[in-house]
């Protein structure tokens, strides 16, 4: 073997996955260690069936240590081949004669009966397996602290915000919520994935398989190639398939489906809290952290990096789970030419960012900073007009009651309905400059309607925007059960309710973070 001299991809343009442990699950040592263990599992599938010599899957297992291979070296090679099966097999093949001491003939369990896209379609989904099962236990971290703060802030006035603008009352609990359910659907559709075997042969057909199960060293095993793939798929843990898919590319689009969704769920949570954090709006902060967030120019900033790195994660993801589609709609024959290769790294690539926005998903949810008097502040902003359509909905029928008055004319105006004299009341209101708003929104309402037929009082509970709220609770509470193995674990600490701080420090920390002295 030639050892070629490299440097590595550790990650330096793609910070959002550069981590150790995405490294361990989605290197390239994973890769080539993945694809071992398919050939050392095959090889004591075969021995179990006593198709090659006792003693062989030993030899194949110890030959299987990944130490033993030039990882850069095989990159390299591949080009020969146009995939890394078939320099391995070769130096897999020369480790095993050397240690195969016994002289048992042990190199004829190595990957006997199999092909190249067999042993890489299994690594690839023998990888996916334990990049999910991490991604998995960080997502359940993230929405057991998101179930928290729904739980916490259920209460918590804020405002929703539609196509930009000020829209209705809205409760943080529910935001929070919100952002637990997509969460939690993604990583359900993700867990609910099997991830299958790969063993076709050449050609698809197992040809190659029935002449090993027809010919083996143990006559009248009575074992057929299927259920050879089905013993792999055991030892691996992977699931079983009817039939070969080599060109059947579900498991991987579903795959890159799955992934693309959790960074879509991710990327909604990450462009609210960048937007919510900037210091002209204040509701939410980042945690903090020595050393996150600087800036090269700037001392007093600290970046919403959290969130800027999980935004750049779910803005790559859709495009490589374009790919795969792209590819899989490509497989042309029964073995394709090039589609099949430009699946590897959208699919591992797409692994790595989901794994690298969940990490930091997880310390997001559990420490992101709550400011409610900020969020009423904002609340506050558009007044009285906020609760327009909860006054249409109350008013607009005794407005349509004759006769009564214009809101700008002493004569009444049959013709007029209760909206339509609503909407002049608003209309008049925007006029005025926005300071006084509030005030002329409730003068004008309050000359529009007798006082006979809506009181003062009841005025009043109308533009109370905390009686404005529908079913937000009810829908909060809706979305975190139908999600029970999600919401376990304790709340974060640090995101206690509103209640439990005082309306004067919640301002005085709102302030410290629009002056960058507590951003995160």
């Amino acid at each position: 073997m030639t050892s070629f001299e490299t440097d590595g991809d550790v990650g330096l343009l793609s910070p959002v996955s550069a981590s150790p442990r995405v490294a361990a699950l989605t290197g390239d040592r994973a890769v080539l260690a993945a694809m071992l263990t398919v050939e050392a599992a095959w090889a004591a599938v075969l021995e179990d069936a006593g198709l090659v010599p006792a003693g062989s899957a030993g030899v194949v297992a110890a030959a299987a240590d990944v130490q033993r291979y030039d990882v850069a070296d095989l990159a390299v090679r591949a080009q020969g081949g146009g995939n890394p099966v078939i320099p391995l097999l070769a130096d897999l093949r020369e480790q095993v004669r050397d240690l195969d001491a016994a002289g048992i003939g042990a190199v004829q369990a190595v990957h006997t009966s199999l092909t190249s896209q067999d042993v890489l379609d299994s690594a690839l989904m023998l990888l996916a397996a334990g990049a999910v099962r991490e991604l998995l236990a960080e997502l359940r971290a993230a929405t057991s602290a998101l179930a928290g703060l729904a739980e916490a802030h259920a209460h918590t006035l804020c405002v929703a915000r539609s196509l930009t603008q000020h829209s209705l009352p809205y409760s943080f609990g529910l935001r929070a919520a919100q952002w637990f359910g997509g969460l939690a659907a993604a990583a359900r559709r993700l867990g609910a994935l099997e991830l299958p075997v790969q063993t076709g042969g050449a050609a698809g057909t197992l040809a190659a398989g029935t002449l090993l199960t027809a010919g083996g060293w143990t006559a009248g095993a009575g074992l057929t190639p299927l259920d050879l793939a089905d013993r792999l798929a055991a030892r691996l843990g992977l699931a079983t398939v009817p039939a070969p898919w080599h060109t059947n590319r579900l498991a991987v689009t579903s795959l890159g489906d799955a992934l693309a969704a959790v960074t879509d769920a991710a990327g909604k949570m990450a462009a609210d809290v960048l937007f919510l954090s900037r210091p002209e709006v204040a509701e939410l902060a980042e945690p903090r952290a020595a050393g996150r967030g600087v800036s090269s120019a700037m001392p007093q900033k600290q970046n919403p990096v959290l969130s800027v790195l999980i935004r750049s994660a779910a803005l790559q993801s859709p495009a490589l789970a374009a790919q795969l589609h792209l590819a899989a709609a490509n497989f042309n024959d029964e073995r394709p030419d090039g589609a099949w290769h430009s699946e590897w790294s959208a699919l591992r690539q797409l692994l790595r960012l989901a794994l690298g926005a969940a990490a930091q998903l997880r310390e997001l949810a559990g420490g992101l900073q709550v400011f409610p008097a900020a969020m009423r502040r904002n609340l506050d902003l558009a007044g009285p007009l906020l609760l327009s359509e909860a006054v249409n909905a109350a008013v607009a029928p005794l407005l349509d009651k004759p006769p009564l008055l214009d809101v700008n004319s002493a004569e009444a105006e049959p013709g007029r309905t209760g909206k339509q004299r609503l909407q002049a009341v608003v209309d008049a209101t925007l006029q005025a400059p926005a300071v006084e708003q509030a005030a002329t929104y409730r003068a004008l309402l309050r000359a529009a309607v007798p006082e006979d037929l809506l009181t003062d009082t009841r005025l009043e509970e109308l533009l109370d925007p905390a009686n404005y709220l529908g079913q937000a609770a009810d829908i909060s509470r809706r979305i975190l059960a139908a999600y029970p193995e999600y919401t376990a674990g304790p709340a974060s600490p640090g995101n206690a309710s509103p209640e439990d701080a005082s309306s004067e420090d919640d301002r005085a920390t709102a302030h410290q973070l629009q002056n960058g002295a507590s951003r995160g």
